[in-house]
């Protein structure tokens, strides 16, 4: 049984519902998950002479070239809507509780396309092309009775909570009324 389903069958046989929104987090994506955490944005970079291409998500070697010789680089965040879709029904947990939702591809600065989620921003001014700007949205964890203490973004009293990168507009977007006038 994988990490997965062993972590989806424990939390089944302790009374809650399997998750399938979390992340499996391995020695190789600590540094993006931590980054995250820390509200920063990674991509993978390739070292390789003549290559130079910037790739999400994270793997060990440069797709476009193969080489190995990566690196993680801080994205600056921003990016640009490159196609969605409006989620209204979605039977998994937790995903059930947030439709409707916009699972979304963005174009990030850097280059590279990444799936995600539009938040904070009505469906009918969603527009391709529009600018957006990552902000991260807390998932998991279990309270473990610390709320006092101190934590990352309000993290304080969590335990195995995850900080997931998602996009909202840059500025605040127009709604159709104000556009109408």
């Amino acid at each position: 049984m994988t990490a997965k389903g062993a972590g989806a069958a424990g939390a089944a046989l302790a009374g809650r519902a399997a998750r399938f929104d979390l992340p499996e987090v391995d020695a190789f994506t600590r540094p993006y998950w931590d980054a995250a955490a820390e509200g920063r944005l990674l991509l993978r970079r390739c070292r390789a002479e003549g290559c130079g291409a910037a790739h999400h998500y994270p793997r060990e070697f440069c797709p476009y070239c193969w080489s190995e010789d990566v690196e993680w680089e801080p994205a600056d965040g921003r990016a640009t809507l490159y196609t969605w879709s409006v989620v209204h029904r979605n039977d998994l947990p937790p995903f059930g509780g947030r439709v409707p939702y916009v699972a979304a591809v963005v174009d990030l600065a850097e280059g590279p396309r990444m799936m995600t989620e539009v938040t904070d921003c009505p469906e009918a001014d969603l527009r391709i092309g529009m600018p957006l700007r990552v902000h991260f949205r807390w998932e998991g964890g279990v309270d473990d009775g610390r709320a006092g203490a101190s934590g990352a973004a309000g993290t304080a009293g969590m335990t195995g909570a995850f900080a997931i990168p998602v996009f909202r507009p840059e500025s605040p977007a127009p709604t159709l009324a104000a556009t109408a006038s």
